[in-house]
């Protein structure tokens, strides 16, 4: 596959010619147990120096993940929901954290998640990511009462912080056509892609105190989808990135 990154090269040089630094990092959803991809996914996050925020689904997290996390401490686990299951009538797109269900419903499961998780993993990250990227603006501002201190879900964010104590930390690209072939999406179409979100910082028109967020599903990759993640990540890392990860302390606070 021959891929012209031209386009997001010339971007990235106006970063570094006006000294320019790009905070990034990368998330990736829908763990549950150790796998040969979970295992890929680890040993290309450790050859890039870039820790992975692995959005765990707490339900069904078993034994061998937390133990294989707490061998591997690229990996930095968060709280995926609950039971990653839909609850919005057919007509609708896929949430499990909007108003489908009584709100004192929703924040149990949200609640069951951090508490879940806390006795699995000792580098938990009070980070939320709702499955599907979607929750309800009523639950979002509960969060913090619930131990949480991070709300991540896509695109870039209008607030830093959408509720006292809570930090928006999005995800802005996600190389997979869900719609589609569940494939790469055109490379041509994420370059350009990638390089406009990073234009509208370079110009002002987009919060850059926000880390740039890559989605990654490691389940689910192709090689062509390995292979793209991994040439973007370097090429952004080459150039202006800097690595962020959130950082967790056992007091709550981040």
């Amino acid at each position: 596959m021959t891929v012209d990154w031209s386009p997001l090269d010339s971007e990235l040089n106006l970063w570094r010619a006006q000294g320019l630094a790009l905070p990034l990092w990368w998330r990736d959803d829908d763990a549950v147990s150790q796998t040969p991809q979970l295992e890929k996914l680890s040993k290309l996050s450790e050859s890039l120096d870039l820790p992975v925020h692995l959005a765990v689904i707490p339900r069904d997290a078993d034994a061998g993940l937390s133990e294989y996390i707490a061998q591997h401490p690229v990996l930095t686990p968060v709280v995926h929901g609950w039971a990653h299951l839909n609850h919005a009538p057919q007509e609708e797109k896929k949430s499990e954290f909007r108003l489908h269900r009584p709100i004192e419903v929703i924040l149990a499961d949200a609640r069951a998640g951090l508490e879940h998780l806390q006795g699995k993993f000792d580098t938990l990250c009070p980070m939320f990511v709702p499955p599907w990227n979607r929750i309800a603006p009523e639950a979002v501002r509960e969060l913090p009462s619930l131990g949480y201190r991070i709300i991540s879900t896509a695109t870039p964010r209008t607030t830093r912080n959408p509720a006292p104590g809570l930090e928006q930390i999005n995800t802005h690209l996600d190389p997979i056509d869900w719609r589609g072939t569940r494939g790469l999406i055109a490379p041509d179409k994420l370059i350009a892609l990638t390089t406009t979100l990073l234009r509208d910082r370079r110009e002002g028109r987009a919060d850059n105190t926000e880390p740039f967020g890559v989605l990654t599903h490691h389940l689910v990759h192709d090689q062509d989808i390995w292979t793209f993640t991994e040439t973007l990540l370097r090429r952004l890392l080459n150039g202006p990135g800097v690595v962020w990860t959130a950082v967790h302390d056992p007091t709550g606070e981040m």
